[in-house]
């Protein structure tokens, strides 16, 4: 499996499509977070990093279903797929592998951003920023990508067309991270079952621990979606 990982993280920055997508992603949120007037913290008054953690699931949303993209879909469309079915390795092993790497990668775009908490932290004059409050939002963020990448190695399991597993891993992203809380809001769902709908999606659960409170039902959550499509992914290649 960890061969199947280190070979994830090597073809992922064996190209310049590697680089380039982590540096957008740290360029967009620096530019959000420090440049563009509306959302600039140094404006705000005081030392809180909400802003960047409201802002960067919307761009996760999109620089996942970038890194698993080509995982499998890469692997049927070169042929390569049928050297990986000759190897002494379980499908579930193949599944896991991949899905490890592109997490690491999501890991690696994620880290520098701590940069900006000390920043903060730094910059303030009085107090400083909320530290249990960030540290469950920098855990939300974790368990939104871990969250993610399967969806995205779900997708690129599907087909062959790695544009077509973009679109598909990014639109499910969507779907599941503000899809259930938009049902929810509609009038005939009102003083009914519209909490239980919003439940269903992943922005609940990640605002909830974003609050710095580490729930066991939210962490159930997330793995419970992780484990389902991964359980997809298998299931899709153990057909190929």
């Amino acid at each position: 499996m960890w061969m199947i990982c280190k070979k994830e993280w090597l073809q992922f920055f064996s190209s310049l499509t590697g680089y380039i997508a982590l540096v957008i992603f740290l360029l967009l949120t620096g530019l959000f977070l420090f440049v563009f007037p509306d959302t600039d913290l140094l404006t705000f008054g005081y030392a809180s990093l909400s802003g960047f953690f409201s802002l960067t699931p919307w761009i996760l949303l999109f620089l996942v279903p970038t890194i698993t993209m080509r995982s499998l879909a890469d692997e049927y469309k070169g042929g390569t797929f049928e050297l990986l079915k000759t190897m002494p390795l379980k499908p579930s092993q193949i599944v896991w592998g991949k899905y490890f790497g592109a997490l690491l990668v999501v890991v690696l775009a994620l880290l520098p951003t701590i940069i900006y908490a000390i920043s903060i932290q730094q910059l303030s004059a009085i107090g400083g920023i909320d530290v249990g409050a960030t540290i469950g939002s920098y855990i939300g963020l974790l368990l939104l990508g871990a969250v993610f990448t399967s969806v995205g190695i779900c997708a690129s399991s599907f087909t062959n067309n790695t544009v077509v597993a973009f679109i598909t891993g990014a639109f499910a992203c969507f779907i599941l991270y503000t899809g259930f809380e938009a049902v929810s809001k509609l009038p005939v769902f009102n003083a009914g079952p519209d909490y239980y709908i919003e439940m269903l999606g992943i922005n609940f659960h990640y605002n909830s621990i974003s609050r710095g409170v580490i729930d066991i039902r939210d962490i159930i959550y997330f793995i419970g979606i992780i484990i389902l499509f991964l359980w997809i992914t298998q299931r899709n290649v153990v057909k190929r």
